[in-house]
């Protein structure tokens, strides 16, 4: 395929409300340079950091709630911190940690063999920090991503995929099944007694598939409208958000709690662990600033998992989990790449269960003009 020379794109022009979203069609298609392949992306999902880095929400003088600025922004923040890594972004900005799509093109050092290629890109990118210890570079933060008709990634971290599933299914595995994955494997989960938060949303019910697939007995903490959606995907028991976890467990009754909420849970969560339970945790939606007792970790001997940075394999394992059919995510709902503030609104409601996607559209193939000077002179 010949390619376009623009393409459409959802830009990211600064920090702040849904405006800040600028769906556009005369954006350069980029190309792949040494290492790398360009992607015609056909599905890319939504997740919780497009909006907490669209709203500057990890900038350190926000304290509440995801949703408090998940409209109109924040009144204010601190740009230097406002991006995941702690430091500035740089605008405009292509977001979408998650890329499906064909290999349109490659670049230098990479065989054209791979043109056609159905792939997924692991969206915490190690190629750009020379593969170091506990460095990345998030797909649609530190470089562009997927809200676009096309993304370029590096060869290494650009997988191929043999599924039937459809593209948008494919779009939700990436960040939320690697955020998942990568806290059962920092944790060690294995048939204990595991409870995740925010259980219905992308992560929380990737955690309680990724959880029961480990052969853990899982219980899930989810709205009672989505209960039964939750159960289905293998949770063993679900409590209501907000409801007296404590009471209705028992002290020192899990293994592992599996967080992405945080707020004022936090607190029953460490003691509902055992001795020498593990507490780990990748988001903190319901507010990042909370108290804890401190002897009740000391005592107790817990271990306290920040879980960003991925070791190699916890995206290997995704795509054989993929291939072998041992996962499947739920898609909620799906929506042109034009309608990515609605799609984003849609998503901050919090009412659907797993995810939401958006589509770029086709990419119109190019056909190339014939030289009538170097025809007739052929002739």
């Amino acid at each position: 395929m010949s390619l376009p020379e623009v393409m459409a794109a959802a830009l990211l022009t600064g920090h702040g409300g849904l405006d800040k979203l600028d769906y556009r069609t005369d954006v350069p298609v980029p190309r792949p340079g040494h290492r790398e392949v360009l992607i015609e992306v056909t599905a890319a999902a939504i997740n919780n950091t497009d909006i907490n880095t669209r709203i500057g929400w990890y900038s350190k003088v926000v304290a509440s709630d995801t949703n408090a600025g998940g409209r109109d922004g924040f009144s204010t923040i601190t740009t230097a911190d406002a991006a995941w890594s702690g430091k500035a972004m740089a605008f405009p900005r292509i977001q979408g940690a998650d890329v499906c799509g064909r290999i349109a093109a490659v670049g230098e050092g990479v065989s054209e063999e791979r043109i056609g290629e159905r792939v997924l890109v692991r969206n915490m990118l190690r190629s750009y920090v020379g593969y170091r210890p506990f460095e990345c570079w998030t797909l649609g933060g530190e470089c562009d991503g997927g809200f676009a008709q096309f993304a370029v990634a590096p060869d290494r971290e650009t997988h191929t995929v043999h599924s039937d599933w459809s593209d948008a299914e494919l779009a939700a595995i990436p960040c939320a099944y690697s955020t998942a994955e990568n806290m059962m494997h920092r944790a060690g989960v294995g048939a204990e007694r595991v409870l995740v938060t925010g259980a219905s949303g992308g992560v929380g019910l990737a955690a309680v598939q990724l959880a029961k697939r480990r052969g853990a007995t899982v219980i899930a903490v989810c709205s009672p409208e989505k209960a039964a959606d939750v159960l289905a995907e293998g949770a063993d028991l679900t409590l209501e958000r907000g409801a007296d976890l404590v009471g209705a467990l028992g002290p020192n009754s899990l293994d592992v709690v599996i967080d992405i909420v945080g707020g004022s849970q936090t607190t029953d969560l460490l003691d509902l662990l055992r001795q020498g339970g593990r507490y780990a945790v990748a988001g903190a939606i319901g507010g990042p600033v909370v108290e804890i007792d401190l002897r009740t970790v000391y005592l107790k001997d817990l271990s306290l998992l920040g879980c960003t940075f991925q070791d190699d394999e916890v995206f290997e394992n995704l795509i054989g989990y993929i291939e072998r059919n041992e996962v499947r995510p739920i898609v909620s709902k799906t929506y042109p790449l034009s309608e990515i503030a609605q799609a984003q609104q849609d998503f901050l409601t919090k009412k659907h269960t797993g995810k939401l996607v958006l589509l770029p559209p086709p990419v119109t193939p190019v056909t190339p003009t014939l030289d009538s000077t170097k025809t007739d002179a052929a002739q």
